[in-house]
């Protein structure tokens, strides 16, 4: 298939996916479609027991096997973009580019099924559901699916960087992501009588300040870290002292034992305000994934696959999103990259729109690295 054709082919695709989108775990529609566009083209899809999501394989002449991943997933956005071909399901939009990461994962499976009598090995291509809510990676992992994948290389869209571009670094470039929730539990009561109370929106206000200073006093300057109280909420009305207070938040961090850390100290300082204040918190935290961790041979090896098909590389910038391929790397070996689409708005905002023109371009370079990997593999 030349250039011009799959661009047209992927076009299509690119534009039903972002008209249909759907929320994690519900993507049996997006499901469905993928597997039609597969199967036309004689790809095997696998019997992985997913719900929704898949994995199919393109078989070569035996050997190693390398994997390539998609994500499939929509945000709870109402998009605001003025793209004719703008979500039809109001409240769910394609705002993070994986209509764009599935479309190019498509491409690289019509690719590389025209390639297969050339492969040294074979290519399993996930097209992962939820990943923003931070499990669909585990349940592709769980399912067994990938249990004798060598490596495996996932793609993301850059709006920040030019149209086409790719970016991509070594080591950590998104963060390990997690959440808190705290319950303060006081004694509430009338509010013209403090003293008979134990208040616990003043104990709730002391740890969103408290927790101000972990990054900026107990963390090392030199490494990225936040710590965001994202939501408080007490009492129902003006005279009142609420018997108790909730907060949440979110933790973030360029390497996992950071996080770890950060979310240490704030037990601490919890049990601290505790005792100040007389109340009782209850601290929990969960990690939802680990950072990124792009192997450094591989990132060398994808960048010069790149350029080895003429497109401009630059250095990844590291950011506080996250993304769960870094639970795929925590087993296999692999290499996260980035890829332009010029938006004038950031992924996750409701006017964000990625330039298509580069779909041939990541398609090809995600079958170029499956097919390179496996003739490495086997040297």
């Amino acid at each position: 298939m030349n250039s011009a054709k799959l661009q047209e082919l992927l076009l299509t695709h690119f534009q039903w996916f972002h008209r249909h989108p759907e929320l994690g775990n519900t993507e049996r529609q997006t499901t469905a479609r993928i597997r039609e566009i597969l199967a036309a083209a004689g790809v095997e899809i696998l019997d992985t027991g997913l719900s929704t999501g898949l994995v199919a394989i393109v078989r070569g002449k035996g050997g190693p096997v390398v994997a390539l991943r998609a994500d499939i997933d929509a945000l709870p956005v109402t998009e605001a973009s003025g793209l004719d071909y703008a979500s039809e399901n109001i409240g769910c939009m394609h705002a993070c580019g994986h209509d764009f990461h599935l479309t190019a994962l498509l491409g690289a499976a019509l690719l590389l099924q025209e390639q297969k009598d050339a492969l040294d090995g074979s290519v399993k291509l996930i097209f992962q559901p939820a990943e923003e809510l931070i499990g669909g990676a585990r349940q592709v992992l769980d399912s067994g699916a990938l249990d004798d994948v060598r490596e495996i290389y996932g793609l993301h869209v850059a709006s920040e960087v030019p149209a086409g571009t790719i970016a991509v670094s070594a080591g950590a470039t998104h963060a390990a992501v997690g959440g808190f929730q705290i319950t303060v539990r006081g004694k509430g009561g009338h509010a013209a009588a403090p003293h008979e109370c134990v208040d616990p929106i003043v104990a709730a206000a002391q740890l969103v300040g408290a927790a101000q200073t972990i990054v900026s006093r107990n963390t090392d300057p030199f490494d990225k870290a936040v710590l965001s109280v994202t939501s408080v909420h007490s009492g129902n009305t003006w005279n009142v002292i609420p018997p108790d207070a909730r907060l949440e938040g979110t933790i973030r961090a360029l390497g996992t034992e950071q996080y770890k850390s950060i979310a240490g100290r704030f037990g601490q300082l919890c049990r601290g305000v505790a005792l100040a204040t007389g109340t009782e918190i209850d601290y929990t935290w969960h990690l939802g994934a680990p950072a990124t961790n792009n192997d450094p041979a591989l990132t060398r090896f994808a960048a010069e696959t790149a350029e080895g098909l003429k497109l401009t590389v630059v250095p990844d910038v590291p950011g506080m999103g996250g993304e769960d391929f870094a639970l795929y790397q925590e087993r296999i070996p692999g290499v996260f990259w980035r890829i332009g689409v010029g938006s004038p708005q950031a992924v996750h905002h409701p006017a964000f729109v990625a330039d298509p023109a580069p779909l041939h371009t990541a398609a090809t370079l995600l079958a170029a690295l499956g097919k390179a990997a496996l003739k490495r593999l086997v040297k």
